[in-house]
């Protein structure tokens, strides 16, 4: 983002990389993640106002371990280390680092820390709070220049910093909940020695991306796929507002959708001089899927199978020059990158057929879930669809365990719409992120009515999160379990009996296939 400040985030394999990064946005400074591969040249080029080393699996005295040039910290930049990241300044700048010797240096989870507020990355704050460690290695030896700024009960050297050049590092993870004040810390070490300004807001980011849009299209002709998710609805908005009827949402039905879903999507629609065509294909896919039980066959054959139809829609239309994708920062993290492990592949991300005819645009590629309905706001769709449940793009297919039939996907439909009606009812539709029913393919012995049944189990799973990169299974209150279960099995053919799913990402995602 040319226009804004920039912070670079090193990735040196951490597992809450992206949470940094979101941290970093919410105090309206725009930031991205790279790889520590990342030719040294590249990122200098990148101009950042401030560099921040994430945390890693990794111990730095291993020759195989990730590690930086020096020549990152004669750049004049401020950087901040975290967990690894401090780990590796002080290896890298003179410092010794070991294996702790004893258990009481090795740190995990909630610590009592104590804090210098002399040191501008707590100030302000109180010298006492709770952080959360995940150390086993032990700074034996901090560089030349560097003063303790906070310690532990077990380790004198918690934080350390060199404040004449603008260099800290914290053997804690600030970016998580669990650290009290942590989001102060951020803030303290991206205002107080970044120098940022604050300059990376939704409502310039709405008139960049617009403007960018347009001139990346030109007078060329833009196909949309709409899956009826917040992600590809926000963006078939901002290619609305940027080139008008130059676009063509292609909407496709492939009946997969949750009940009721696809007159919803149309009519928001209503507002744009756009070519908005809905294509029902629920027979194509379904032929597609009849047979196939393997989770990522089936988003690989959808996500064919979307760009197949896409072609057959523009070739009605004319020529048509871009494909538009509604993928965000956590598909491209997951779907795997660099030296990251591949999760599972997105359909946004993945999945596509070599021959694609289109140039790809992907206008929400760098946002996070909650700036994505940010901008749905500023583009004026209507609140129901910004806030959306969360829904993949291979809908349905990916919540049916085994194969895929219209039975079967009539069923979860009806179990699926009685479930989150339930939970707007209690007025939890906006405490818990995410919310919603998955047909499981195992079959149980019940009674109903004096008779043998040997129905469906159905799951129903509810998530609390802020980025959708972690997430914890939602409390929900047992009465409202109970009213949508015995609902469910009274209600839906096919279903007997409801289990409540209390997985939290990691080690579960948050779709089960």
């Amino acid at each position: 983002m040319k226009n804004h400040q920039y912070v670079l985030i090193i990735d040196f394999g951490g597992q809450y990389n992206q949470l940094i990064a979101r941290r970093v946005r919410e105090n309206n400074v725009y930031c991205e993640v790279k790889p520590y591969t990342t030719p040294l040249e590249e990122l200098k080029a990148l101009n950042p106002i401030g560099i921040i080393f994430t945390g890693g699996p990794n111990s730095v005295y291993l020759e195989e371990s990730p590690h930086i040039s020096k020549e990152i910290f004669e750049w004049g930049v401020p950087v901040l280390g975290i967990c690894y990241g401090c780990q590796l300044m002080a290896y890298t700048l003179g410092g010794e680092v070991t294996p702790a010797q004893d258990d009481s240096a090795r740190e995990y989870g909630k610590t009592k820390t104590y804090y210098n507020t002399d040191c501008k990355l707590f100030q302000g704050l109180p010298e006492e709070g709770i952080s959360w460690m995940s150390h086993s290695d032990y700074m034996a030896r901090v560089p030349e220049g560097f003063a303790l700024v906070a310690h532990s009960d077990a380790c004198p050297n918690v934080a350390i910093a060199d404040e004449s050049r603008g260099f800290y590092g914290v053997q804690y993870h600030p970016e998580v909940n669990h650290t009290e004040h942590g989001q102060d810390m951020l803030h303290n070490f991206l205002y107080n020695v970044c120098g940022a300004v604050g300059d990376w807001t939704m409502e310039d980011y709405c008139k960049t991306a617009i403007a960018a849009v347009r001139e990346q299209v030109g007078d060329g002709k833009v196909l949309l796929g709409l899956s009826g998710g917040v992600d590809s609805s926000v963006a078939a908005a901002l290619l609305a507002e940027a080139v008008g009827n130059q676009l063509t949402c292609v909407f496709v039905d492939h009946g997969l959708m949750r009940k009721n879903e696809g007159d919803e999507v149309e009519a928001a629609f209503k507002k744009w001089d756009i070519n908005f065509v809905r294509a029902d294909a629920e027979q194509r896919f379904l032929d597609k899927l009849a047979g196939v039980t393997e989770p990522e066959k089936k988003r690989k054959i959808i996500g064919a199978e979307f760009i197949r139809v896409f072609e057959e829609e523009s070739s009605k239309v004319g020529q048509v020059d871009f494909l538009v994708q509604g993928t965000i920062y956590p598909d491209v993290i997951e779907s795997g990158k660099g030296d990251a492990a591949v999760i599972k592949s997105h359909h946004n991300v993945g999945g596509l057929p070599d021959d694609v005819q289109f140039q790809i645009i992907e206008p929400l590629r760098m946002l996070f879930k909650d700036e994505v309905r940010q901008l749905g706001r500023e583009l004026g769709l209507p609140e129901y669809l910004v806030m959306r449940q969360p829904f993949p793009g291979p809908g349905l297919a990916i919540r049916i365990i085994g194969e895929i039939t219209k039975e079967k996907a009539d069923i979860l439909r009806d179990a699926d719409a009685i479930f989150r009606e339930e939970i707007a009812n209690a007025g939890l539709q906006y405490s818990i992120n995410q919310y919603f029913a998955v047909l499981t393919n195992m079959r149980s012995v019940g009674v109903m009515g004096d008779a043998r049944t040997y129905d469906y189990t159905l799951a129903l799973r509810g998530v609390t999160t802020t980025d959708f990169m972690t997430a914890d299974w939602a409390r929900i209150p047992y009465e409202v379990l109970d009213k949508a279960s015995s609902r469910i099995v009274n209600e839906v053919a096919g279903i007997n009996r409801i289990v409540y799913d209390i997985t939290s990402k990691p080690p579960a995602t948050i779709e089960w296939e």
